[in-house]
């Protein structure tokens, strides 16, 4: 069993998104069992479904839906896996392939030469977090060679996304345009589009490489999973 969790928003648009993405990795893998949980906001949590599953005596695997490991990864999810044959698996960032994402999006926003980037991150108050998100920044500056790209955090990092923008433009940007590095609409990316910046660019559900990525965090915990005894 694959339990899709992800932090749980009270935004109508976000929560339809992630069940879209929820949906669309049931889809691609028929026959595999695929339920939704939440860390937050949202029933149902994930130590309930992990547990229920146990005791039904299912082999469980809890991918994050969750773009860096923080607090929710390390101690939420690990909590609810702590039951028999239940496993985590990593976050879905850093992955390359979420980085090809920020561009296609970057790109569809129209952002092109001259332009300043600002990778905008939720944020956590985990350093861990903070590296996966510097992990991502790191190939995006490889990837998008149109302009610079910075960082800027939603919370719990510094600098706060709008101190981003208003560095790039002391910089001399044209513009700023911000990569959404979020799943999905709801709180943070409200707070983007009051960030100062002249574009935003959607966030990252909806492009089907995330059902790749999932379903391929699935299948390497899977194999963390241990072997069940004959008979």
């Amino acid at each position: 069993m694959l339990v899709a969790c992800s932090h749980g928003t009270d935004d109508v648009r976000g929560r339809h998104a992630i069940r879209g993405l929820v949906a669309s990795v049931r889809a691609a893998r028929p026959g595999l069992d695929v339920r939704e949980a939440f860390v937050d906001v949202q029933e149902p949590r994930v130590d309930s479904v992990v547990r229920a599953a146990s005791d039904e005596g299912r082999d469980v695997v809890v991918v994050p839906l969750l773009l860096s490991a923080g607090f929710h990864v390390h101690v939420d999810i690990a909590a609810a896996v702590a039951a028999p044959r239940a496993v985590a698996a990593h976050a879905l960032g850093p992955d390359p392939r979420l980085v090809e994402v920020l561009a296609r999006r970057l790109r569809g926003a129209g952002a092109g030469a001259g332009d300043a980037v600002v990778l905008a991150a939720a944020g956590s108050s985990d350093p861990r977090a903070a590296r996966d998100v510097e992990a991502v920044v790191a190939r995006l500056r490889s990837a998008w060679t149109a302009g610079p790209v910075t960082v800027g955090y939603g919370a719990g990092c510094a600098p706060r996304v709008p101190e981003a923008v208003a560095a790039a433009r002391l910089a001399g940007a044209r513009r700023v345009v911000l990569a959404s590095y979020l799943l999905a609409p709801g709180y943070f990316h409200g707070r983007l589009l009051e960030a100062g910046a002249d574009v935003v660019a959607a966030p990252l559900v909806g492009d089907g490489a995330l059902v790749d990525v999932v379903l391929d965090r699935f299948d390497e915990a899977s194999r963390a999973l241990p072997t069940r005894e004959p008979g």
